[in-house]
């Protein structure tokens, strides 16, 4: 009996885990050191692209504490290419409204935001892409950033 119990366990778990994947491709979060986000350190995403026909949606995922000082937080977005070429973006991503009200969900002291970057990306070829992100706030140790992360997912019809 015990043992159909943990088996039965198991399967809705496993359920649970598939049917939340929600057409992801590639999902990673990156802790950013306790002390402060250096302006000189990059947090850096490796994607392997196979895909070069679907249309897809590139999604930052940010959380910050409430000690965070700023209302907004600028991203500098480096990608290279397969082919070794580089683009470079600065990204404005709002975290509170005016009345200082932070956006995203989470109680307590974490906020969490899930940003479109942007929608409909076709990838222009096969291969391994790196995304790397820098802290563009002009302060040295950026404090209150706790982890920093994207999301690729199939575009739903």
């Amino acid at each position: 009996m015990k043992f159909r119990v943990t088996i039965f366990i198991s399967l809705i778990v496993l359920v649970i885990a598939v049917s939340c994947n929600n057409g992801s491709l590639y999902e990673k979060n990156l802790e950013v050191n306790n002390s402060g986000w250096n302006i000189n350190d990059s947090l850096i995403f490796n994607v392997e692209i196979n895909d070069t026909i679907s249309p897809v949606n590139f999604y930052l995922n940010l959380r910050h504490n409430v000690d965070y000082e700023y209302s907004n937080i600028y991203f500098f977005v480096n990608t290279v290419y397969p082919d070794l070429q580089s683009t470079r973006d600065t990204i404005q991503v709002l975290l509170a409204g005016k009345d200082g009200e932070w956006f995203g969900s989470g109680l307590g002291q974490i906020k969490e935001n899930q940003v479109l970057l942007k929608r409909g990306v076709v990838f222009p070829m096969k291969g391994a892409y790196e995304f790397s992100f820098v802290q563009a706030m002009r302060v040295n140790e950026l404090k209150g950033i706790e982890d920093i992360g994207i999301r690729i997912e199939k575009m739903q019809d």
